[in-house]
């Protein structure tokens, strides 16, 4: 497929693959509350923790991460490896800013993450790696998965793939953005820890 077709259809796929609101739908489809007016009002995992279903929670960070891997393997197969990243740059916008919710989407951990496996999968081990052992250490989710985003960029770059190095730098950019809030609650000492309900 030429380039000047597959790769704003790339972008097109990731960006409606990405707006799929699992933690919403999930949360609908189990009678709970609307997952918006719980905690943080997010949609992603962590919120719906929140609510005390932690199988829903893992169904959606499951969900959220496999619509991130899907955008890049489609893409991939359609159009390559730029193919591949531009697809997951519109699946990152695509839960950050879902047109069907008005675009007020997820803080996007899990569709990093998703990405991540799609492009390079060592680098997501690592990540969860990361992750997990900040949050059972510290029991802060955002705090775990900003320290890991910053990291990542790195790991790519040590690995030699300076191009997915620029774009999860990108990514962890938007991440620290969309976590603004978190990140002075950190400050101030309020931030919740996981499996706290608001």
């Amino acid at each position: 497929m030429a380039p000047e077709i597959s790769y704003p259809l790339a972008l097109v796929i990731g960006y409606l693959l990405g707006s799929i609101p699992f933690g919403l739908v999930l949360t609908r489809l189990a009678g709970t509350q609307d997952l918006r007016t719980v905690g943080s009002g997010n949609i992603g995992a962590t919120n719906v923790l929140r609510t005390g279903r932690k199988g829903l929670a893992a169904a959606t960070l499951v969900l959220d991460a496999l619509k991130g891997t899907a955008a890049v393997i489609v893409a991939g197969y359609l159009g390559g490896a730029d193919a591949a990243m531009l697809a997951a740059l519109g699946a990152f916008l695509g839960h950050l800013f879902p047109i069907w919710l008005k675009f007020r989407g997820g803080k996007g951990v899990a569709v990093y993450i998703g990405i991540l496996i799609g492009l390079f999968w060592p680098a997501a081990i690592l990540f969860c790696l990361i992750w997990l052992a900040l949050a059972l250490a510290l029991r802060y989710s955002s705090l775990s998965a900003l320290t890991a985003s910053v990291i990542t960029p790195v790991v790519l770059w040590w690995f030699g793939h300076a191009a997915l190095a620029a774009l999860f730098a990108v990514l962890t950019l938007l991440l620290i953005f969309m976590h603004r809030d978190n990140v002075k609650r950190l400050l101030a000492g309020t931030e919740g820890k996981i499996g706290q309900r608001a």
